[in-house]
């Protein structure tokens, strides 16, 4: 058969309440970072009884994801749908059940949802109906459901150190079924580390306070200025943000009794960072503007942590930036199936706001030599400015879930037939 002929049925094999009932089901499993290994069992499973050969990977000792390969006849293109079961923590304002999914009109509500089950859920039903439709591929396709994208793509990192190499990959982060994003920046996470000198409240006049220091080193921070020339179309990097901070006495950060001077205070610091720019040269600016601060303030004492070191679960390794041509024929099916699904062309390609500020795994397969680009569900919301919620009560698009499982479900057809 062509494959003309078999797009029919794999579209007739994606069920819209079977995708709506998996992403519920993801959704009931707390999934947070380092926590993932339930939600990997569970996908496996999924994998297995929808006749998709599974394995489970192990990461670190006891935390598994999941990988799943359709395998080809041979001789044809290969294709990775690649997303991740960690979720975003939990914060504060929501008035929802996180891991109760509930469906009011077109939205699916519940923690996760949005970064990324839905994504992940569009990947294992894309790869489901290909099996149910009974096509017959000379290439692989590989659903790689991975841990850590959050600590900076340590499973899919994992999955290259194993040799698991694909032609082409589909990520699937959130960003809408219209929306295909081909360049973003690189993402590295540092904790900074102040020393003070602990006296009691009684004398605190005599101490050195850490916490104090911070402050100051916050600004220096926020206010610093990168040595990288800017890109006039990513008008917002270098981008930085302080998101964490915590201090105390001791590198334990003792917090009983604040009658004493704060001797150790640290801050873990998220930094976007251009195409073409390096981790080193980051580093470089962070100690350049910290440095001119220490000029003016002799007491301060400072420690530049990358990747942070335990107790932080952050990123354990920097992300580099992603910037796949428009031209790249993965892009070019994305696109040229959505116009076949929806019958329109894409809002958005390339450089995609405010997307292009945040990293995915499609960065690090692209760095390995796989042409990959960002399509996932969004949550249906038409302003871009307005798009991109990780927060509580998240939710998406149920038929933006739909249309993705779709044209992925087509496009490792074009890819791999």
């Amino acid at each position: 058969m062509t494959t003309d002929a078999l797009r029919r049925p794999v579209l007739e094999a994606i069920r819209a309440d079977e995708v709506v009932a998996l992403a519920k089901d993801l959704v009931r499993i707390p999934s947070f970072t380092t926590e993932e290994t339930p939600a990997a069992h569970f996908v496996k499973a999924y994998l297995d009884g929808h006749g998709i050969p599974a394995e489970l990977m192990e990461v670190e000792p006891g935390r598994f994801q999941v990988l799943g390969r359709i395998r080809g006849s041979g001789g044809g293109r290969s294709l990775m749908l690649n997303g991740h079961l960690d979720v975003d923590p939990l914060v504060e304002g929501g008035a929802r059940e996180p891991w109760t999914p509930t469906v009011e009109g077109d939205r699916l509500y519940g923690h996760g949802i949005f970064n990324m089950k839905g994504g992940v859920t569009a990947i294992v039903s894309a790869a489901a109906a290909l099996v149910r439709a009974g096509v017959r591929l000379r290439g692989d396709v590989v659903v790689a459901c991975v841990v850590g994208e959050l600590q900076g793509g340590v499973g899919t990192a994992k999955l290259l150190e194993a040799g698991v190499r694909t032609d082409y990959a589909v990520v699937t982060e959130p960003s809408g079924a219209d929306v295909i994003t081909t360049t973003h920046c690189g993402v590295v996470h540092l904790a900074i580390h102040t020393f003070g000198f602990s006296t009691h409240i009684s004398r605190k006049e005599q101490g050195v306070d850490a916490i104090q220091k911070m402050l100051s080193v916050i600004d220096a921070v926020n206010t610093m200025e990168f040595s990288v020339p800017r890109r006039p179309d990513l008008p917002g990097a270098p981008r930085v943000l302080v998101g964490s901070i915590i201090g105390g006495r001791g590198r334990d950060y003792e917090l009983r009794g604040p009658y004493g001077v704060s001797d150790y205070c640290t801050i873990v610091v998220d930094i976007r960072f251009l195409p073409g720019q390096t981790v080193e040269e980051v580093r470089q600016d962070v100690v350049r503007a910290l440095e001119r601060l220490r000029l003016a303030d002799p007491e301060l004492r400072y420690e530049i942590e990358i990747p942070p070191g335990k107790p932080f679960k952050g990123m354990g390794i920097p992300m580099p930036a992603m910037d796949v041509p428009l031209d790249a024929l993965i892009v070019e099916r994305v696109r040229a199936n959505y116009r076949a699904v929806s019958g329109r062309d894409v809002s958005q390609i390339g450089i995609v706001e405010p997307m292009c500020y945040a990293g995915n795994d499609g960065s690090r397969l692209a760095a390995a030599g796989i042409p990959s680009c960002r399509y996932g569900p969004g949550d249906g919301i038409t302003d871009p400015a307005m798009r991109y919620h990780i927060g509580r009560d998240q939710f998406i698009s149920i038929s933006d879930m739909v249309t993705v499982t779709r044209v992925l479900g087509l496009t490792a057809l074009d890819i791999c037939a």
